[in-house]
């Protein structure tokens, strides 16, 4: 089956998350990606976390479907290569400071001149102008100030932040869609365009309708724990062999049969529990009715009482659960991989499944540097002229 993204050449010299894993999902459905790394200091994120053997295995991921190569770009010859490079690309992402492609003679009038069909994604903490733009930034940064840290935690605990890259990941998949939002409208236009995107943005429109209610009523959203605002039950429950369930109540046909089935008929009747926000302000009566009821089982037969019912539950899954559970093995959401390094490999597959056209892991992260040959080769340097540029260090 041929690959959907087939033929798209996606130039990547972005580091650490956003912009990289915006690449990897390009990759994954085929695109030809090509990720540029600094000759004696690569990609922070091939040390990010665990390793095995000195071996990152989050890189093993992130890494994955990309051809890599080595270019300075802050060298006059690295600026040249990239520039050739660039007329052969449909879509270049870079997430360097503000200012940081202008200073090296790459300014984005100087990439669209060379290829006027590029589509440049310019990922920034902050964007590209404004009062912030020149300061660093990372996700945690935008979940905080998107308001998510505000929300996150317990009522009478800190503003807590994701112990993971959730702002990098929301807004790598915001990236890969304005490419190819981009990259529809080249279709029709002939033209490329360059795409702003700052992480403080796409965490902040996950969050719901928090801007308007503020602006409408004048209110700021409280912090919950596991509990919402609107609706309950809806929380995280602790069974009697000790394992932690989710339940949630989105539907009130949900709600009704949850309170059913714990034996708490006789609140369905109540006025308050027509309305989720009615039942959240009565969410200490109903965690009691119903973590009361899982308490008092093992977690196998809760689930399965839940099911019967058709009510929404869900074990809380650390990864051991998640490589056990029948569904995700059903849906193929965990791959194994061959790895040059580790052998097989488990990983998270690609995001979605097309019927016709379908992605996959074609290969896990590569070594540093492990294309750059070949890729010169491909612009017609000649093996003394790739000698010369790693001699200078360009490479």
């Amino acid at each position: 089956m041929s690959a959907p993204l087939r033929g798209i050449r996606v130039l990547e010299t972005a580091t650490l998350f956003a912009g990289p894993l915006a690449a990897t999902h390009l990759g994954d459905f085929g695109a030809d990606v090509l990720k540029i790394e600094h000759p004696t200091k690569p990609d922070a994120a091939r040390g990010h976390g665990a390793s095995k053997d000195g071996v990152g295995l989050w890189w093993k991921t992130i890494g994955r479907n990309k051809r890599m190569a080595t270019l300075d770009l802050s060298q006059p010859e690295g600026q040249d290569v990239l520039l050739e490079l660039a007329e052969r690309a449909d879509v270049l992402i870079e997430n360097f400071r503000p200012g940081t492609l202008e200073r090296w003679n790459l300014a984005t009038d100087r990439l669209l001149a060379c290829n006027p069909g590029l589509v440049l994604a310019r990922v920034t903490a902050f964007g590209q102008f404004g009062p912030y733009s020149a300061r660093p930034g990372f996700g945690s940064l935008a979940e905080a100030m998107s308001g998510f840290a505000a929300v996150t935690g317990q009522p009478d605990g800190p503003p807590t932040l994701p112990p993971f890259g959730l702002a990098d990941g929301i807004t790598a998949l915001a990236t890969a869609f304005a490419i190819m939002t981009a990259l529809r409208e080249r279709d029709r236009t002939g033209r490329g365009q360059v795409i702003d995107m700052a992480i403080i943005e796409p965490m902040l429109s996950m969050l719901g309708g928090q801007v308007t209610v503020y602006d409408q009523l004048g209110t700021v959203a409280p912090r919950l724990g596991n509990r919402s605002a609107n609706n309950a039950p809806r929380n995280t429950y602790r069974s009697r062999d000790g394992a932690w369930l989710a339940v949630s109540t989105s539907s009130q046909n949900i709600a009704e049969r949850v309170m059913r089935l714990v034996g708490r008929d006789e609140v369905i009747g109540e006025p308050w529990f027509a309305t989720g926000g009615g039942r959240a302000a009565h969410a200490d009566e109903l965690d009691a009715a119903v973590g009361g009821w899982i308490a008092e089982r093992d977690a196998s037969d809760v689930l399965a009482a839940f099911e019967r019912a058709q009510a929404a539950i869900a074990p809380v899954y650390d990864a051991s659960g998640i490589v056990t559970d029948p569904q995700f093995a059903a849906l193929g959401t965990i791959s194994t991989v061959s790895d040059a390094d580790l052998g097989p490999v488990k990983m998270q597959n690609v995001l979605f499944r097309l019927s016709e056209t379908p992605g996959r892991i074609r290969w896990t992260g590569r070594a540093h540097g492990a294309d750059t040959d070949a890729v010169l080769a491909e612009l017609g340097r000649t093996a003394e002229e790739i000698d010369k540029l790693r001699a200078a260090q360009v490479i």
